[in-house]
């Protein structure tokens, strides 16, 4: 589990509380935390993996953590309290079942958002149905950073590079901020990859404030959705895949059941038959409402 974090003290309690038992591995990452964020969570469980972000922006801080992983499988959750871990197994159960990545949703299979204000879920809704027409998904809820997926597949999200230095103008690169939730979403679908979805309990953040902006980071996942259909439409120009080729499937038997873990980064193709694709590129969606 990849927990990003930045003054977090007052809500980790909460959060390492209703974590399932069964998960062996919490990777917290400390974007520069000016309270006890990382003391407390070494207090609560003192196997955390302290891992200090190498830039700023949730996008980078999410890079990091996966790159420490070592688990079969990776879910990424908010340190706020907003996403609750209690859900955890519904995300692996997906999993095991035979997605390759799979989505929280709180607006379908019985998700529902205590937080979310009216106009962000127009623009949630606008943005999602942008994205469905462009990529041929299926997505009830593209902004929500609740996910899980095999290890096997970060090397096809094609993340920015953790050890890039910071620009010297103080802007971002691009993936290092609150689109990295966008990107990921539509780079899993454009691989082909089987895309499941999950019913998540959005809950009000316990302490604190947040950092999104409705009009700004709107804008930015905007541009995001169309600079996603360009390398979509470039890669198939080019005639290949993203970076990393197919992924390898890792049949249920992960470590979260106890069975030692399959070696990362080197990824094979998985035996299987070619997908079809259609007429806007390489996506495959299976989206099927949660048993």
């Amino acid at each position: 589990m990849v927990i990003p974090t930045l003054n977090e003290e007052r809500n980790l309690p909460h959060v390492f509380a209703k974590l399932p038992a069964n998960i062996d591995e919490v990777v917290l990452v400390d974007g520069g935390s000016k309270d006890r964020t990382v003391e407390v969570a070494r207090e609560l469980r003192p196997d955390v993996v302290v891992v200090q972000q190498t830039r700023t922006g949730k996008g980078n801080a999410l890079a990091c953590g996966f790159a420490a992983c070592t688990g079969d499988i990776i879910v990424m959750i908010d340190a706020d309290g907003s996403t609750d871990p209690a859900e955890i197994p519904l995300f692996v159960k997906k999993l095991t079942d035979g997605a390759d990545f799979v989505k929280g949703s709180r607006f379908n299979h019985g998700g529902h958002s205590h937080d979310i204000t009216k106009l962000r879920k127009l623009g949630n809704d606008g943005l999602n149905v942008v994205v469905n027409v462009l990529f041929g998904t299926k997505f009830t809820d593209l902004c929500y950073g609740y996910n899980a997926f095999w290890r096997t597949v970060v090397p096809v999200l094609d993340l920015p590079d953790t050890t890039l230095p910071r620009k010297t103008d103080g802007t971002k690169h691009w993936g290092d901020g609150f689109e990295i939730e966008t990107m990921i979403n539509i780079r899993a679908a454009v691989d082909g990859m089987k895309v499941g979805e999950v019913g998540s309990i959005e809950h009000r953040r316990i302490h604190g404030e947040t950092n999104l902006n409705t009009f700004r980071d709107g804008f930015r996942v905007l541009r995001t959705i169309f600079s996603e259909y360009g390398r979509m439409r470039g890669q198939k120009r080019a005639g290949r895949r993203a970076p990393g080729g197919v992924i390898v499937h890792q049949q249920p038997g992960s470590r979260v059941h106890g069975v030692k873990p399959a070696p990362a980064a080197t990824a094979e193709p998985r035996p299987q038959a070619p997908r079809e694709r259609d007429e806007v590129g390489a996506v495959s969606t299976d989206i099927t409402p949660l048993n």
